[in-house]
C-alpha cells in the first residue's frame, strides 16, 4: 500500500508516520530505524544538548539516506542561533513545539524548511496557523510527554481543528498501530505521529525496564502531573508519580534530575517514565520496521472492512 497525500508529499516518505521528538531518545539510533521504514525520523533538541544533537545528526547522515526532521522545542532551546544551528544541518523538516510559533516559524521557511508546530488546542492551532507554519502536529491531551493544563482527547481535538484550518494535520496522541492510524485519519489527519510505541521498539535507547513497564500496563496505568516551573506531564504510574500526582515534591525537577537513572538505568523510581495511555494497547517490544510495515498493514485492513460494512444498495 502506497500512501499519496501531503504529508507524504511534504516529508519526502512512504509512510505518514512520524516518530515523537522525546527528549534523550529521539537520536540516531531510533530515528535512523524510522528513516529507514520509510517513515519520518525526528532528532529531539529538549534536552538541551546542542552539541550532541550535532554528533546524532552527523551519525544519521552515516546511518540513513532517508529523509529525517529535526525538533526544535522553543522552551527549552533556548539559544539565540538555533535557527542557523538548524539550517546547517541540512534538514528540510523540523517541527516546533512548547513555545510561541510566531518565534522561529518564518525565519526556519526563509531559510526553505518545511515547518510543522505541535499543538493540543484550538486557539493554539490557529495562532499557529496565522503564523505561518505548513502544518500542524495535534497532540491529544492522552499522549505522555509534556502537555498542556486543560488536556483534550485526540477524537475531540483532531476533527476540530480540521474543521477550522486548511494545513495538513498529523495526529498524536493515542497512535499506536493500524487502526489508531485510521481513526485518526477518519477524524481529518494525514498522518500520524507515535511516541509511546517508539520508546517501546527494540531499537529505542531506554532500558528495558521502561520498555516492559509499557508493555505490562494497563490503560490506566499513567498520571498527569501539573508542574508550577512548566507544562503538565503525562507519565507512567509509578510511587514516584503517584506522589506528584498529590502534590509532593515538583514534576519537571523530578523529570529532570532523574532523566540518566530512570531512561538508561532502569531505575523507574528515581524520577518520570513520561508514557501516553496507549501504553495499555503495547504488548510486545517489536523492531521498528515491524512496526510501521503492521501499521500499515492494520490501516489496510481497517479501512477495507469499514467500507465492507457499507450497504450500497
Amino acid at each position: 500500500m502506497k500512501f499519496d497525500n501531503r504529508v507524504t508529499r511534504m516529508l519526502g516518505v512512504d509512510t505518514p508516520i512520524v516518530q515523537a521528538p522525546m527528549g534523550w531518545i529521539a537520536r540516531s539510533q531510533l530515528a535512523s530505524a524510522v528513516s529507514n521504514a520509510g517513515a519520518m525520523g525526528i532528532i529531539e533538541t529538549s534536552s538541551g544538548e546542542l552539541d550532541a544533537i550535532r554528533n546524532e545528526i552527523a551519525l544519521m547522515r552515516q546511518l540513513t539516506d532517508k529523509p529525517f526532521g529535526v525538533n526544535v522545542a522553543l522552551a527549552f532551546v533556548r539559544d539565540p542561533d538555533i535557527v542557523d544551528f538548524v539550517v546547517e544541518q541540512g534538514v528540510s523538516f523540523v517541527s516546533t513545539s512548547a513555545g510561541d510559533p510566531r518565534k522561529l516559524t518564518a525565519s526556519l521557511k526563509d531559510a526553505g524548511l518545511t515547518v510543522f508546530h505541535v499543538v493540543p488546542t484550538l486557539r493554539t492551532a490557529m495562532k499557529a496557523v496565522d503564523a505561518g507554519v505548513d502544518g500542524l502536529i495535534v497532540e491529544g491531551g492522552e499522549g505522555g510527554g509534556f502537555k498542556g493544563p486543560r488536556p483534550v482527547s485526540s477524537l475531540v481535538l483532531v476533527p476540530l481543528i480540521r474543521s477550522r484550518v486548511d494545513v495538513p494535520i498529523i495526529a498524536a496522541g493515542g497512535i499506536a498501530d493500524g487502526v489508531s492510524m485510521a481513526a485518526a485519519f477518519a477524524l481529518g489527519a494525514e498522518g500520524v505521529q507515535m511516541g509511546t510505541r517508539m520508546v517501546s521498539s527494540a531499537e529505542s535507547p531506554v532500558h528495558e525496564n521502561w520498555k516492559r513497564a509499557i508493555i505490562g500496563a494497563a490503560e490506566t496505568d499513567t498520571v498527569f502531573l501539573k508542574s508550577g516551573t512548566g507544562p503538565c506531564l503525562r507519565a507512567l504510574r509509578t510511587t514516584t508519580s503517584e506522589a506528584l500526582e498529590a502534590g509532593e515534591g515538583e514534576a519537571m525537577a523530578t523529570l529532570a534530575g532523574g532523566v540518566k537513572q530512570v531512561y538508561f538505568d532502569g531505575d523507574l523510581e528515581a524520577g518520570i517514565a513520561l508514557t501516553g495511555q496507549v501504553a495499555g494497547r503495547i504488548d510486545e517490544v517489536k523492531t521498528v520496521a515491524d512496526i510501521i510495515t503492521d501499521t500499515v498493514r492494520e490501516y489496510a485492513a481497517a479501512v477495507e472492512d469499514l467500507a465492507a460494512q457499507l450497504d450500497r444498495s
